[in-house]
């Protein structure tokens, strides 16, 4: 009976928008971040690319959260940026 109403509950479409919202939280909150941390050190998204390794447009699409992340890009998001990777997952980040 249990599973019957955990299988009725994950499929109700409330409940998926509610896990979407969280997920994509998450991930608006971090490209915010890289954002912020970025544009406090004045930084195109040009030289943030050079510093990380990363290519320009990937940055521009984790910022826009058009993609999900690898941790390993976080830690050289972070890195480049000269934070830890876990001040890009805090909320209330004053950079």
């Amino acid at each position: 009976m249990l599973l019957i109403v955990c299988r009725l509950l994950t499929r109700n479409p409330r409940i998926q928008s509610l896990k979407m919202k969280e997920t994509h939280s998450l991930r608006a909150l971090l490209s915010n971040n890289i954002k912020e941390a970025r544009r406090h050190l004045e930084w195109s998204q040009e030289a943030l690319a050079e510093a990380s390794g990363l290519h320009r447009t990937y940055i521009g699409s984790v910022e826009r959260c058009e993609r999900n992340i690898s941790i390993d890009n976080i830690e050289k998001l972070a890195n480049a940026l000269g934070i830890s990777p876990a001040d890009l997952l805090r909320d209330n980040n004053d950079f």
